[in-house]
């Protein structure tokens, strides 16, 4: 299948209705049928303020970034980036294109594209 690595980067105490941002990125993933989405937790990175985090001081507790990623189809993707444009939330990301597919597929994953051939 064709579609895209879709990256989003938040600060790990950013809130959106009450939830932590990166919960509510991956339920919100979650509830339009994207069928998988992960968090990790960044050890050290700097962002537009160019000030470094690390996860090792102290004082910077609750400011190390979270990556959510989800690979996803071009109508999966648009939906989600449409939710967030109409949420107004101002989130950094990156969209690489992709190509992803199953080995071994079961009957609830979708037909391999005409010119995808298993390894």
């Amino acid at each position: 299948m064709e579609g895209s690595f879709l990256r989003f980067y938040v600060n790990e105490i950013e809130k959106h209705h009450g939830l932590l941002l990166w919960e509510w990125l991956l339920e919100q993933g979650n509830r339009l049928g994207i069928r998988g989405g992960s968090a990790f937790r960044a050890i050290g990175g700097f962002g537009r303020r160019h000030a470094v985090h690390e996860d090792r001081f102290f004082e910077l507790a609750g400011s190390s970034g979270i990556e959510v990623e989800f690979v996803v189809t071009e109508d999966e993707a648009k939906r989600l980036l449409d939710l967030i444009g109409q949420e107004k939330m101002r989130i950094f990301y990156a969209r690489i294109p992709a190509r992803f597919g199953v080995i071994n597929p079961d009957a609830e994953d979708p037909p391999p594209a005409p010119d995808d051939s298993p390894p």
